[in-house]
């Protein structure tokens, strides 16, 4: 076990320590730059998603925005509230602009990746897709790489589907005990039957749970964050002067100046928004649209809303209030943004934080489970194999929530997530000729008049695409008449 405990030791060293960040970075501007600042062009447009008609072609299928929601549903989680409060902490005001910088640029990452998972997604027998990293590995790059994907497929599930479930389940009950004084093992008996009954309806049901929890979670936390800035409003210019002069070295905050701010903004803001790491992928297969374009620019305002929206309403909360003192120590994590609530709204915001916790951790339950699944698929697509992993993850959500120290048991989440993000950014540089070809086709039709591309499989005969997924007279938008 000591020796299995160094092995992985070394490789979150190896990924996190040093290698990971960087190279995501680097990625993210080179990204951006070859693609011509997709992110941005098309910034306007990610909005058309929020009405699922304006992207869907079937509407018995998963709809554009659905997708969206369950995948903003699994990068908002205890990162968003826990995380960034640990970033202010170690690296101070700073490390909020360092954030949005990330996510800015991880914007067209995450858009490039989505957009490959549309390219090569697969349609199930029962008229649903599936897709991913594991999916376009195989298709993208070939059956030599089929050992590629394996060791992808290894590394969601134990990481996503098991790993970062235990920390979830054991972030809910944490939360109610401490707040309400619920037994952990009541509150996770709960969870896992709730766990149970959406996860064995499949991709739909939670698809439809999504898309009722992750806008009443999102919109009542980012207006909770309104709320207290309208009441501090006289104190927000100080607030966005300390964040830009700390971040740039004018003013130091904490040990470490603005080394510290530039490491914890990028580390917590990719930690969060999951641009490059392989996980939203899977989720964005499952869309329904005209153009695989279309779900990759909903996947960047995935991005947008996990960071520039929702961690940065914790970050305001935070420094607005007098909680916060730059440099000190003692109160870090979801304690200080808790407290902060207090502080502005009165001792009945740590229910409300509770609340708010709960739907975080349980979105992300709900998005880590689909992961799993998904790659389980790509190689066993068998019920009873499905079953076991559903099983599993009902079991390791009720272990984390009831046994405060089980989740010491996945001390190989991170690593195992860094080796995946190593291997999806090698895979993605890849293809991105692939991405690009696609994303000249979007602009071309753009260009001709047409606000709404179709894909036409036909115009890439090379690549090994699944035609019955992008049947062009199936997906050409109806015509209505009035």
């Amino acid at each position: 076990m000591e020796v299995v405990t160094k092995l992985f030791t070394l490789l979150e060293d190896l990924t996190w320590g040093w290698s990971l960040i960087p190279i995501l970075v680097i990625f993210g501007v080179f990204m951006t730059l070859m693609s011509g600042f997709v992110q941005l062009r098309f910034f306007g447009r990610m909005f058309r998603v929020l009405w699922p008609r304006n992207e869907t072609a079937d509407p018995n299928q998963i709809s554009a925005r659905q997708a969206l929601m369950i995948s903003v549903g699994g990068r908002v989680g205890g990162g968003n509230i826990a995380g960034v409060a640990v970033a202010i902490t170690l690296g101070g005001p700073g490390a909020v602009f360092w954030m949005w910088a990330i996510a800015l640029v991880g914007m067209a990452t995450s858009l490039i990746e989505c957009t490959l998972a549309q390219i090569y997604k697969r349609r199930t027998p029962d008229g649903a897709f599936r897709g991913g990293p594991a999916t376009y590995i195989r298709h993208g790059l070939g059956e030599s790489y089929r050992w590629l994907a394996v060791v992808y497929v290894v590394c969601l599930i134990g990481s996503f589907a098991f790993g970062f479930n235990a920390f979830q389940g054991n972030t809910i009950a944490g939360a109610v005990n401490d707040s309400l004084g619920i037994d952990r093992l009541v509150t996770g008996c709960v969870l896992a039957v709730i766990t149970g009954f959406i996860i064995y309806g499949g991709i739909h049901r939670i698809a439809k749970a999504a898309d009722v929890i992750v806008p009443v979670m999102a919109l009542s936390y980012i207006g909770v964050a309104l709320l207290i800035i309208a009441m501090n409003l006289g104190e927000l210019p100080r607030v966005l002067g300390s964040i830009f002069a700390n971040a740039f070295g004018f003013e130091e905050a904490v040990s470490g100046g603005v080394g510290a701010a530039v490491a914890q903004g990028l580390r917590r803001g990719l930690f969060s928004n999951e641009a490059g790491l392989g996980s939203a992928p899977n989720v964005a297969a499952t869309a329904d649209v005209y153009h695989p374009i279309s779900q990759g620019i909903t996947q960047s305002l995935s991005v947008f809303i996990d960071t520039i929206l929702v961690c940065s309403a914790t970050a305001f909360v935070i420094l607005l209030g007098d909680v916060y003192v730059p440099g000190a120590e003692g109160v870090s994590g979801v304690v200080l943004t808790q407290q902060s609530l207090v502080h502005h709204l009165g001792s009945w915001a740590q229910y409300y934080l509770t609340f708010a916790v709960f739907l975080f951790a349980f979105s992300s339950i709900m998005y880590n489970y689909y992961l799993g699944e998904t790659a389980l698929v790509e190689f066993i697509n068998r019920p009873a194999a499905i079953h076991v992993l559903r099983v599993l993850v009902i079991g390791v959500v009720l272990l984390g929530a009831s046994a405060p120290g089980a989740t010491s048991v996945f001390f190989f989440s991170d690593p195992l997530m860094g080796l995946l993000a190593l291997v999806n950014l090698v895979v993605i540089l890849m293809l991105f000729p692939v991405a690009i070809r696609v994303l000249n086709d979007y602009r071309a039709q753009l260009k001709a008049g047409n606000e709404r591309p179709v894909f036409d499989a036909a115009r890439f005969p090379e690549l090994d695409l699944d035609k019955t997924a992008w049947d062009p007279e199936r997906n050409r938008p109806r015509q209505t008449t009035h």
